[in-house]
């Protein structure tokens, strides 16, 4: 590399593995690093920058934001939080919101909702059910839900509670929890992005409504990952025409502000009272406004369409590229949350794709995980795919 690679601080705590670039600003789907170099974004932060960099319409609003209030606590009424709150329950169906700050966060609530549900309910040991490979997080209680051994260790002992069992398997999750009593809620990624980007097959989720109708279950969906139009749809259980009582929202939700959020319809909306969960930093005046202005532009520019059609443009351009390689396992995904399976660990690509001017991410080991700003065009996908191709072609053609 003719550029210099940045030094880490040593007063940091060492816990990524980090790629040796420092990123400094970005246009569109573009990224520049401190030395100036340019690199196509396939990442967005990790699902985050949902109107890629420096959006024309979105920072103006964060900046008149920040020079009015940016924090006042939950103490007063945060007038953005009612306003954010009607907007999310009228694209989801269900009837309430609370806001904190991350995935993580959104889901360990979520965890507290069925937990609680079950002390009203008087069980001695309330259970959840959660999906094999599953990646919820990393506090003890959403680390527990997690379906990887790596994520645990170090970490025992893991918090009690959880039922787990396969993905897309109803038989499987009926026959697992058939002397179960004391089950309050089933809990799932739509797509699992951690995982390997697998989706819930549409059958599944419909079959999982019926189920937890019949049984007296929550239904709760993480869509940390795969919300806020990534797939095409504003949650990705949409696509399954149902509704769940409970949905974790995180990343997406404000285009690169931190925020947290957990959706609740009836079954779910009043087992919080006062006192029973809190944040200090959760909905706070500039989250609220980050997101309201995200959900505007996305409405306004008509995103969910182009997520629909740059989405299947790419997965086909991925497709032909990479089908004749004999190490291509398969594509899958949605929308714009693509997973490209090889047969052998890939994880090394994510510095050499780096090295190249592209960022992409490498998840459960063998899985090219891209996941553009929802404003990406069918050129830039094109463009993504070609650069990308040589990328794999040059490190599968390395020893092993």
């Amino acid at each position: 590399m003719s550029h210099d690679a940045p030094v880490a601080s040593p007063h940091v705590m060492n816990t990524y593995g980090r790629v040796s670039i420092a990123l400094e600003r970005g246009q569109g789907v573009r990224v520049w690093d401190t030395n100036g170099r340019e690199y196509l974004d396939g990442l967005s932060g990790i699902a985050v920058n949902t109107l890629g960099h420096n959006h024309p319409k979105l920072v103006p609003a964060l900046q008149d934001q920040v020079a009015k209030l940016i924090h006042s606590s939950n103490y007063y009424h945060v007038p953005g939080q009612e306003e954010l709150a009607k907007k999310l329950v009228e694209l989801s169906g269900l009837t309430n919101v609370f806001y904190c700050n991350s995935g993580l966060e959104a889901n360990e609530a979520a965890l507290k909702l069925a937990r609680k549900l079950g002390n009203d309910r008087g069980y001695k040991q309330p259970k959840v059910v959660v999906c094999e490979h599953a990646f919820h997080g990393r506090s003890l209680a959403t680390l527990s839900a997690t379906g990887n051994p790596k994520i645990h260790a170090g970490f025992l002992p893991l918090v009690e509670g959880f039922i787990r069992v396969p993905l897309n398997d109803i038989e499987a999750l009926k026959a697992i929890t058939a002397n179960e009593t004391e089950i309050t809620a089933v809990f799932f990624e739509v797509i699992q992005g951690e995982g390997g980007i697998h989706p819930a097959r549409i059958e599944f989720l419909k079959q999982v409504r019926q189920l937890c109708d019949e049984r007296n279950w929550l239904m709760m969906l993480d869509e940390v990952q795969c919300g806020m139009g990534r797939t095409g749809k504003w949650f990705a259980h949409q696509w399954a025409d149902i509704k769940p009582d409970v949905i974790a929202l995180a990343k997406g939700l404000a285009s690169g502000v931190p925020i947290g959020a957990v959706i609740a319809g009836p079954k779910a909306a009043t087992i919080f009272q006062p006192g029973n969960h809190g944040t200090t930093f959760g909905g706070n005046p500039l989250a609220m406004r980050a997101a309201v202005e995200t959900i505007k532009i996305i409405e306004q520019d008509q995103l969910l369409d182009n997520v629909v059609r740059v989405g299947a443009h790419l997965h086909k351009a991925l497709r032909e590229r990479f089908s004749a390689l004999p190490e291509f396992v398969e594509i899958r995904g949605e929308g714009l949350m693509i997973g490209i399976e090889l047969n052998r660990s890939c994880g090394a690509l994510i510095q050499q794709a780096a090295d190249a001017g592209l960022l992409i991410s490498v998840t459960a080991d063998r899985v090219i995980r891209l996941l553009p700003a929802l404003i990406m065009t069918e050129q830039e996908a094109d463009e993504l795919a070609e650069r990308l191709l040589p990328v794999v072609k040059q490190f599968l053609a390395q020893p092993q």
